[in-house]
């Protein structure tokens, strides 16, 4: 394979500047500009020259030998001075040089794949890991590429190759006398590993919206505030306000950090009957966003109904508290009066649901364990079957170990790869 370069930091000015080299050639690469590259996993400055002998910069070199590095490959890393000229100039001079190549997007990362260095759920960990933005997603992220979800499928799958083995003992040594049922045994291993899965699954909803953001509608009837309550929320004017009915038509969205959770506030039209066309769509979206959104927050005045049935989790608030004599249960978008306890209560009820999240950040992984679960089922039933045979019973186990193999990225990943890879940047 090519030996690979990219600016692995950030692009433009910063602190320091890291170029990565990885492949067969990385160490003579390293020499070529530094001299002496020192050994393996450890460090030193080097002034490095362009094939003429210029100056290019004093850089700190850190070199990992093959297949202890990120890759598994020879990789060295260049830490420059963070000019954009100085990371241009060497990665000009690596151009260079025969069988040097600059990276693809995610190249670094799929040889990692290629290498056996990380398995697929982990390197869709670590590109939630880049794009987390709260410290919840940082979190998720990093369970996940710290392989605890692989862990979890290698425990699955040595339960069902346990299972397997019994039953092919029984296919193997059917002309003889099998020392013991082996049936209970493998109906226990069955079910634990449904319980499992069924586990898994049904935190994954919860998981997608950590690693895509919960979403929470503000709904009210026109003018009561939402818009000034989105406003103060967000801490910046997003939303027009105004004291004329029916300001808003459309759905406002403002993402935020809510104290760690990743949350996307949702302003809607007021809710009311409407004889304006273009009114009445917005109402009709108001609602529709609504009743899919995670968590509503309810304006509502005294004697005033929620416009929409309320949820388990939802909050309830009287608005425009600074107009108020009593202000209990009351908010003021305008003053502040009653934001902080909303937060708290906010992000209370989105927490509680946030530590049921599994480990399967990704539709794909639910899907992969939903159809592995199904085959768990189906050999369930032959267990209970008379007429089943052994030989059925197996097929469904292999069923089942080929399913998670997918979900870890064994088998049948190759059209998956590209759109994976699509989302890293060239260093990664």
């Amino acid at each position: 394979m090519d030996t690979i370069f990219a600016l692995a930091s950030g692009q433009g000015r910063s602190g320091v500047a890291v170029v990565r080299i990885s492949g067969s050639l990385a160490f003579e690469v390293a020499q070529k500009l530094g001299g002496h590259v020192p050994d393996s996993h450890r460090f030193a400055l080097r002034t490095l020259r362009d094939l003429d002998g210029a100056i290019l910069d004093q850089a700190l070199v850190l070199p990992f030998r093959s297949p202890k590095s990120f890759t598994g490959e020879d990789v060295v890393e260049l830490h420059l001075h963070g000019s954009i000229a100085v990371a241009n100039a060497v990665q000009s001079c690596l151009l260079n040089l025969d069988g040097v190549r600059v990276a693809e997007a995610g190249e670094f990362t799929r040889r990692a794949l290629e290498n056996g260095k990380l398995d697929l759920t982990q390197i869709e960990g670590l590109a939630d890991l880049i794009d987390a933005e709260t410290e919840v997603q940082r979190v998720q992220a990093q369970r996940v590429l710290t392989g605890k979800l692989t862990q979890k499928v290698e425990d699955w799958r040595a339960a069902l190759i346990r299972a397997a083995a019994l039953i092919e003992a029984t296919i193997d040594f059917a002309d003889e006398d099998v020392p013991t049922d082996v049936m209970p045994e493998v109906d226990q291993l069955l079910r634990s590993v449904e319980k499992d899965l069924k586990t898994e699954i049904a935190g994954s909803a919860i998981a997608e919206r950590v690693r895509s953001g919960f979403e929470v509608a503000i709904v009210g009837a026109p003018n009561v505030g939402k818009s000034t309550l989105l406003n103060a929320l967000a801490n910046r004017q997003a939303a027009i306000t105004s004291k004329y009915a029916g300001t808003t038509r459309d759905v406002i969205e403002v993402r935020m950090d809510l104290k760690g959770l990743p949350v996307t506030l949702l302003d809607t039209a007021g809710i009311r009957e409407s004889d304006d066309e273009v009114e009445q769509v917005g109402v009709e979206r108001a609602i529709q966003r609504a009743e899919d959104a995670d968590l509503r927050i309810f304006l509502v005045e005294d004697g005033s109904d929620v416009p929409i049935p309320a949820r388990p989790g939802d909050v309830v608030r009287k608005p425009k508290a600074d107009l108020r004599e009593v202000s209990d249960f009351a908010i003021s978008g305008l003053t502040g009066q009653g934001l902080s306890e909303l937060i708290d209560e906010v992000r209370e009820t989105l927490s509680q649901r946030a530590a049921k999240s599994s480990l399967a950040i990704r539709e794909r992984h639910r899907l992969a364990m939903e159809k592995a679960l199904q085959h768990v089922f189906k050999a369930r039933e032959q267990l209970d079957n008379v007429a089943t045979t052994e030989d059925m019973l197996a097929e469904d186990l292999r069923h089942v170990v080929r399913g998670l193999e997918v979900l870890i990225g064994r088998v049948d990943v190759e059209n998956l790869l590209d759109e994976i890879f699509s989302s890293f940047c060239i260093g990664k």
